[in-house]
């Protein structure tokens, strides 16, 4: 495992169902951050904002937008990830993609679709976890509403970093803040979550709050409110690990199994 792993939010303010506009956007935001970061880490349908317009919108899981992914992880010599509205056989999910420089892609599909956006009646819902090794960090991905749900998160010791991205309302930001804290603390792992700012075609607020949150749940780095920007921080693994052995509370968590 790396002694040290660096993180890096793309906190953006997303043009409503415009992916061409939004993959520009996102290229200005990142300029600065080559050759310091192992992972980038996109808002939720960072390509259109969150919408339910999934037949105007989705892709082949190779599609455009997994080039563009890889073209920006070449250049950085990075990982790239975030969601975008995959299309397979008729059905429509909100797919997790991460994409390296070289080598496959892994991709996660939300689990839980928020109904009160009505994500249910135009998507599917994912029926696994993905956990995945990127230069020696086990590393877990889920999606915005994913968030609420601890056992499907649960983690003992086996995941190292857990990743969240969303497009979480400004309304329910503190719900945002405390959730990922929460999710830190019970797993012992860090967590990075990233979200976007500014308003979309429903007219729905979004305050960003992006934040990287260490396993005793400080905030080790985190984006202004409201507003646009990258901040990358750096995560000591061999801390992690002292941390686990010293304090093993995965030891003496309840076995359960999840059935979908």
């Amino acid at each position: 495992m790396m002694k040290e792993f660096r993180v890096t939010l793309v906190q953006a303010d997303l043009r409503w169902e415009d992916p061409e506009a939004n993959k520009r956007h996102i290229e200005r935001l990142t300029d600065g951050v080559k050759d310091r970061t192992d992972l980038i880490l996109l808002p939720e349908m960072f390509t259109t904002g969150f919408t339910m317009a999934t037949e105007s919108f989705a892709e082949a899981p190779e599609g455009p937008t997994s080039a563009y992914m890889r073209a920006l992880a070449l250049r950085h010599d990075a990982a790239v990830a975030g969601s975008i509205i995959i299309g397979e056989e008729g059905r429509y999910y909100n797919a997790f993609l991460f994409v390296p420089p070289h080598g496959g892609i892994v991709r996660y599909d939300k689990r839980h679709l928020f109904r009160m956006g009505e994500e249910h009646r135009h998507y599917t819902a994912g029926r696994r976890q993905v956990t995945f090794r990127w230069r020696g960090v086990r590393i877990r991905p889920f999606v915005c509403y994913d968030l609420r749900f601890p056992v499907w998160i649960r983690s003992r010791a086996d995941a190292d970093l857990l990743l969240f991205v969303a497009n979480w309302p400004a309304p329910r930001r503190h719900v945002w803040k405390t959730l990922l804290t929460a999710r830190a603390l019970e797993n012992q792992a860090y967590v990075a979550g990233v979200n976007r700012v500014g308003s979309d075609g429903r007219h729905i607020t979004y305050n960003g709050d992006s934040q990287v949150i260490s396993p005793r749940g400080e905030v080790l780095a985190s984006l202004p409110e409201k507003e646009e920007g990258t901040v990358t921080a750096s995560l000591d693994m061999e801390a992690l690990e002292q941390f686990r052995k010293k304090f093993p509370v995965h030891l003496d968590a309840d076995d359960f199994e999840i059935r979908l």
